[in-house]
């Protein structure tokens, strides 16, 4: 199979233009088409496509997306402002050696879960 990467992730929508405008407004990522069932955006390299799916056995959500972040405490202040519920506040769940793993998360419009994710070092500021 050669060497193996990640081309998109697939998330259902049940409402396009209301999936659009919350990856678009409120999570800022790049919007590189859509149609009236599908759209499609980048981060960092990786297509994300949100699209009313064509059999039910695609309509739940069933994987989390976690995005990178340098400071987790400021971009979940700032999605908060935007009005983004989170589930909780940003909390550590490991550390490794020198490096503490925080996470924050949160729903999108359309029901699937999504989280914010940052590796500090342990003796960085983590607040």
């Amino acid at each position: 199979m050669g060497e193996t990467t990640i081309g998109q992730i697939g998330l259902p929508a049940e409402d396009i233009g209301r999936a659009v405008e919350f990856y678009s407004e409120k999570l800022g990522l790049p919007l590189l088409f859509n149609t009236e069932k599908m759209a499609f955006f980048t981060c960092g390299g990786v297509r994300l496509m949100l699209a009313v799916p064509e059999h039910e056995a695609f309509a739940s959500s069933g994987s989390v997306i976690y995005f990178n972040t340098d400071d987790i405490h400021a971009r979940t202040r700032e999605l908060q402002g935007a009005g983004v519920p989170f589930m909780g506040e940003p909390h550590m769940v490991a550390k490794m050696g020198n490096t503490e793993t925080w996470m924050a998360f949160f729903a999108d419009t359309e029901g699937n879960h999504l989280a914010l994710m940052s590796e500090v070092p342990a003796d960085g500021p983590a607040q």
